[in-house]
């Protein structure tokens, strides 16, 4: 089969650390070729390298057989090469139209030809199946339509190599297999696509051949079809990685999190996006928020980490009304809160590893002292969350945390929430971006949370995770809870029904949380 694009010996090297060392990668027209490999590995250096935001120390890349110089994006585009981004290079306040003829506008006479770009990208929409919104901002649109307006940017392009990046990161399982769908059918059409990813369901599914990258270097390249999830994520961490999780029986104590009747309208559709919502997390169990995306789950996050205000209802944690109480009081109060957008609510991307980590506490004792900052104690912290947690980097503490790749910057906040020593922990899209090894190791530390007597709240749209990392769920659907039920009590079909709002139970406060049933299961199994 003929080889498109060869990239042969790539180096890279940044301060500190050699991202991509020798590195050989083919691929052949009409593939999908996963790129695999823990955090940190490199994977979007070199694909980076590929779509002209970085230069290769040495090494070479060749199209079609004839070495080509890559210096930007748009030498890349001149060359037939897109890129979708794990973090969506979009202007928020443009249309969607806007995003997509950016760089590109059909003009006459120095005025942008709109209708026309606006009936070829709407031709794009039909021949691809990719539904999106043309006018509307992308302030205003879902991620998934975020995700399709950067396909859309490629195909609008004419790119034929096309690089997905995390593609799946922020997708609901709904969007994922549509995804995937969308994929293979522009490899029908002669695009040939690298897709890095995590996920190996998903490279299984859809994928012809893997290339596995560690710590920088290849360590091969296989088909798809002659290989295992197994084999694969022992390749990609060096060691056999465990996929079901065991937890010990559940050991209740007194309530920690108390939501009552909450409420959030949404301020553009005036509808209620968090409908009285009430539920209850007691002390040694996890608790996880199921649903669809954009059924009012991250603004129930939101609302609950103060990062919003109710319109009505109550927060109680550890006994004290929170509702209208700061971001600040909730951090110094019982509560660590692992964002949905890691970018947005859970980073500073321009400061160093060490103030990130530093972020909750900077404040207190022993980290300041007469309000001044006291460098040392930070960045004792900071190395010792960085070897507990395995967070890479080329420069330690001092790397500028926007630098690390999207995993480690995952691994930092997760370290910096848990080392809080709080008494809920709220988890949103905890293992958004992580590898096999990684989402292990995160999984078994807010395991062990809970089995110090913390509660855990946990929200996540990963149905693994819902299944495997919960002891009880709850189901939300267009704003409300329609089902609390034990995890061991549901299965994964019966829970896309409720998730889907095709089944619903009517959920009565005084049986929001179940402890005689768990109690009872407990002297069953001593």
């Amino acid at each position: 089969m003929q080889k498109i694009i060869e990239m042969v010996d790539i180096c890279k090297q940044f301060p500190g650390i050699l991202a991509n060392d020798h590195v050989n990668l083919d691929l052949r027209k009409g593939e999908i070729h996963a790129l695999l490999g823990e955090n940190g590995a490199g994977k979007s250096t070199l694909m980076s390298i590929l779509f002209g935001i970085y230069a290769q120390t040495s090494g070479k890349i060749l199209k079609n057989g004839e070495v080509i110089n890559i210096k930007s994006p748009n030498d890349a585009n001149r060359y037939g090469i897109g890129m979708v981004h794990q973090h969506f290079k979009l202007v928020e306040v443009f249309t969607i139209l806007d995003n997509i003829i950016m760089g590109y506008e059909p003009n006459k006479y120095g005025f942008i030809k709109r209708k026309e770009a606006k009936a070829e990208i709407t031709k794009l929409c039909k021949q691809y199946d990719l539904d999106v919104d043309l006018d509307a901002k992308i302030q205003d649109v879902s991620v998934s339509m975020q995700q399709r307006t950067e396909i859309l940017k490629m195909l609008y392009r004419q790119n034929d190599i096309l690089i997905f990046d995390e593609p799946t990161a922020v997708l609901t399982p709904q969007e994922i297999n549509q995804l995937m769908i969308t994929m293979k059918n522009l490899t029908k059409e002669g695009k040939s696509i690298i897709f890095i990813t995590h996920k190996l369901d998903e490279i299984m599914a859809v994928c012809d051949r893997v290339t596995v990258l560690r710590r920088g270097k290849v360590i091969g390249t296989v088909e798809t079809k002659n290989t295992t999830k197994q084999q694969l994520s022992k390749m990609m961490v060096g060691r056999d990685v465990v996929f079901n999780i065991q937890k010990k029986p559940t050991q209740l104590g007194e309530v920690v999190l108390e939501v009552n009747n909450l409420t959030a309208v949404s301020a553009r559709t005036k509808k209620n996006v968090v409908d009285d919502v009430s539920f209850r997390v007691r002390q040694g169990e996890i608790v996880c928020i199921a649903g669809v995306d954009g059924n009012g789950q991250s603004e129930l996050g939101l609302l609950l980490s103060g990062l919003i205000k109710a319109d009505s209802g109550q927060i109680i944690l550890d006994g004290v009304d929170i509702t209208h109480k700061s971001i600040r009081f909730r951090n110094d109060n019982g509560m660590s809160h692992i964002p949905e957008d890691r970018h947005k609510h859970g980073l500073i991307l321009e400061d160093n590893l060490a103030n990130n980590l530093a972020l909750k506490k900077y404040h207190l004792s022993p980290f300041q002292k007469y309000g001044l900052i006291n460098k040392k104690p930070i960045y004792e912290l900071s190395e010792r969350l960085i070897a507990d947690f395995d967070i890479r980097s080329g420069e330690g503490s001092k790397s500028k945390i926007g630098k690390l790749s999207g995993g480690n910057q995952q691994k930092a906040i997760i370290a910096r929430e848990i080392d809080k020593d709080s008494s809920l922990l709220l988890a949103i899209q905890t293992v958004r971006g992580l590898d096999v090894g990684a989402v292990e190791f995160a999984h078994n530390k807010i395991i062990e949370e809970r089995d110090k007597g913390k509660a855990v709240l946990m929200i996540s749209f990963e149905l693994d995770e819902v299944m495997d990392v919960s002891d009880r769920i709850l189901v939300m659907y267009e704003g409300r809870i329609v089902k609390n039920v034990l995890a061991k009590d549901i299965e994964v079909e019966e829970l896309g029904l409720y998730m889907a709002g095709a089944k619903e139970d009517i959920v009565y406060p005084d049986k929001l949380s179940e402890p005689k049933l768990e109690e009872e299961e407990v002297a069953k199994d001593e």
